[in-house]
């Protein structure tokens, strides 16, 4: 049998085995230490990456085994969720190619591989970390955008609420930091709310307001000229000096707007 089967067949009938060695090997190279849970997904992993990587070395398929690209992408999920930063995850590919190399050029001397099969073997290996690498880092940026999409929303509806004072008239208090996002949010989901309230007058407050630019301010200018055509009296309040400054460098004339300097004096003079 030539020596290229032979390892074939080792890493086939003996792949749990390799596998914990493996995943103990890379551990202790890295100081490494997991949850029990995380070991054994890893253990299950390399038993069949090993199985696979024995088969192709017969049949020569090229593909990658679905265990590898499962457990890349749950590795990214499970950092995502911690918080963590992907470079935990990628500097750990380093020290197991170091390993792999070590390993499987023991595995080739063991089995009298010539030099080229044994480079052929660990190329092979190399490529699937590579892959599994990828695979990890194109699942972390997903789900963390999935993730920044989720929050952008989460804030917008918090910093953006309708507070339905009596009938016909709410408070809109917009707080922290209006940008394009946000001032998207409160076109498409805040206008129909307001409808849907009946509300007939709506006192918009800016005194949570940090800063906005000139873009932005044309925006809420927009937002007040819908309230208007939409028959919803508009009524701002809470603007303090720089934020009116930003407004008449924008270009945009308020003079027809209600405004107040609290909120409270804006409901005097609807009472």
């Amino acid at each position: 049998m030539a020596p290229i089967s032979n390892v074939s067949n080792h890493l086939i009938k003996n792949a749990d085995t390799l596998a914990n060695e493996i995943v103990k090997g890379v551990l202790e190279r890295l100081r490494l230490v997991i949850p029990t849970e995380e070991k054994e997904r890893a253990i299950q992993m390399y038993t069949s990456f090993l199985g696979f990587l024995g088969k192709s070395l017969i049949t020569e398929e090229e593909g990658v085994p679905g265990d590898l690209l499962e457990w890349s992408k749950k590795n990214a999920e499970d950092l995502v969720a911690a918080g963590g930063k992907l470079s935990e995850i990628v500097a750990r590919y380093p020290g197991t190619r170091e390993f792999f190399t070590e390993f499987l050029t023991s595995i080739g001397t063991e089995f009298k591989l010539s030099a080229p099969e044994t480079i052929f073997l660990i190329k092979r290996v190399n490529v699937l970390l590579d892959i599994s690498m990828n695979e990890t880092v194109y699942a972390f940026e997903r789900l963390s955008d999935n993730l920044m999409a989720k929050s952008q929303k989460e804030i917008a509806e918090l910093s953006a609420p309708i507070v339905p004072i009596k009938d016909g008239v709410a408070v809109l208090p917009l707080i922290g930091v209006l940008d394009e996002y946000r001032v998207t949010y409160i076109f498409e989901k805040v206008v129909p709310r307001i409808v849907d309230l009946q509300i007939r007058q709506l006192i918009t407050d800016y005194s949570g307001i940090l800063t906005i630019d000139e873009d932005i301010a044309r925006y809420l200018s927009q937002f007040e000229n819908i309230l208007s055509l939409l028959g919803i009296q508009a009524i701002v309040t809470g603007l303090r000096p720089e934020l009116a400054q930003t407004i008449v460098h924008a270009g945009i004339n308020m003079s027809a707007t209600r405004t107040f300097a609290h909120v409270r004096q804006a409901l005097e003079s609807i009472e």
